[in-house]
């Protein structure tokens, strides 16, 4: 745990410091950070400043620790963070969707986020991302799968001739031959 900290200020300092609050045009984070070492300098204890400028103690810690170490620079600058998760490389994403848009494999009617995701070697929302930015909807699309009837050709011909030209006075029906 560590003792009472004391921030001894030049007039320099001090100036640029009271000039940054005062300046209506100063980014909030900016004030904040010069009122905790305004008032560390002006002895105020830790939890006062806690109270007034509504952080915890860990930030109060951390924008003393920075001002002794960098100065009112400091201050001013935001220290740069570690990059998040690494996106997935342009040809991984490329073969999804390049693999969407075959046929399913065997039985299926569609691809599926998690058959794809087991196919790729990817997390299911990893693929959920890459059809999202890329724009393969595989649930939406819909095939036509012919019949094997031998004689599915010669039927299809006289139906749809039927539709294109059809005779005076006729009546179409259809009947489904499923159950």
């Amino acid at each position: 745990m560590r003792d009472g900290i004391t921030i001894t200020l030049g007039e320099a300092d001090r100036r640029r410091l009271d000039a940054l609050v005062a300046d209506r045009n100063t980014p909030q984070k900016h004030v904040w950070r010069a009122r905790i070492v305004l008032m560390s300098a002006d002895g105020v204890g830790t939890h006062a400043i806690m109270a007034q400028t509504g952080t915890t103690k860990t930030t109060v810690c951390r924008w003393q620790a920075r001002f002794m170490a960098e100065g009112v620079e400091g201050l001013l600058r935001d220290r740069t963070r570690p990059p998040g998760k690494a996106l997935v490389a342009q040809d991984k994403a490329s073969a999804v969707v390049a693999l969407t848009l075959k046929p399913p494999p065997h039985e299926a009617t569609q691809r599926t986020t998690r058959a794809m995701a087991k196919v790729a070697g990817l997390a299911v929302s990893t693929v959920r991302k890459i059809w999202k930015t890329h724009g393969p909807a595989p649930h939406r699309w819909r095939q036509f799968k012919l019949s094997n009837d031998p004689a599915f050709a010669e039927r299809l011909h006289d139906v749809v001739g039927l539709y294109v030209s059809p005779p005076a006075h006729a009546l179409v029906l259809g009947i489904d031959e499923t159950s």
